[in-house]
């Protein structure tokens, strides 16, 4: 009996370091910066409903694996909901295209579906207020999908992720500027068997941004901010009838500063 309750100890023990055993494995690390500018339009109702348009466009100055170029543009359609001045609710779509540097760009003819990307979110944020500071929880669940075709080994075509943010603003008395700071891990919810760290689903990205917002009108604002984004992702590579199986961890380094226009009403 002694000896059964050990073997069932060992085996229990030994489940959360199971891996696949690929065929070869490779590692990469890009340090990239870059340039990000946009715009959100946001109306709002006494009943608290909004709609929010935006746009934003990012830009690689710097790139150690493709160079300067444009990255991704990403437009959102998201509706609001804030039922008490404690708890807000999000859902919304936004499409997101993929720039020439991208893997698309160096195929013989490019497939619009190789470069688009849809994304749908919903998410719950809590959050209290201070004399002079706000604080806040943000959960979003999101799925992104894509249409071009894939092996549904090596990686999802609708990818799940829950990004976890808590962030704070800040208030000055008599000053139009709101200083602000936030920390988010992005893990995976449904990466496929081939692709998961050790048997699990795993962190794939930790971003934090510190910025400051300038009231210039009674309406509209500008955001400037500062972001810094950790990347991981494990990129998988099946031969034919299951053959060879290629890993490559992909970790991204990234500094990037922005500006955006906000427009409420």
């Amino acid at each position: 009996m002694k000896r059964v309750f050990l073997s069932i100890l060992l085996l229990t023990s030994t489940l959360g370091a199971w891996a696949w055993s690929y065929d070869s494995e490779t590692a990469t690390t890009t340090h990239s910066a870059q340039w990000r500018m946009g715009a959100d339009f946001t109306k709002k109702w006494h009943n608290g409903l909004r709609l929010g348009i935006s746009e934003e466009l990012r830009f690689d100055l710097y790139n150690s694996a493709t160079g300067p170029a444009f990255r991704k543009s990403f437009t959102t359609v998201a509706l609001g909901y804030t039922p008490v001045k404690y708890v807000k609710f999000d859902l919304g779509y936004t499409l997101k295209v993929l720039g020439p540097d991208s893997t698309w760009s160096t195929t013989k003819k490019a497939d619009a579906n190789e470069y688009l990307r849809h994304r749908v979110f919903f998410s719950v944020t809590g959050s209290y207020k201070f004399d002079y500071a706000k604080i806040y929880l943000r959960e979003r669940v999101l799925m992104e999908a894509r249409t071009d075709s894939i092996n549904a080994l090596e990686k999802s075509k609708y990818a799940w992720q829950l990004r976890s943010r808590i962030g704070a603003d800040f208030y000055v008395p008599g000053k139009p500027v709101k200083p602000y700071v936030w920390c988010e891990l992005a893990n995976t919810l449904n990466a496929p068997e081939y692709q998961q760290k050790n048997g699990h689903q795993f962190i794939c990205n930790v971003r934090t941004q510190a910025g400051v917002k300038w009231r210039i009108t009674k309406l509209s604002s500008l955001d400037f901010y500062y972001r810094f984004t950790y990347g991981y992702d494990r990129d998988i590579n099946i031969t034919k009838k299951k053959g060879y199986i290629q890993l490559t961890e992909e970790t991204l380094y990234q500094h990037a500063i922005g500006v955006t226009y906000n427009l409420d009403w």
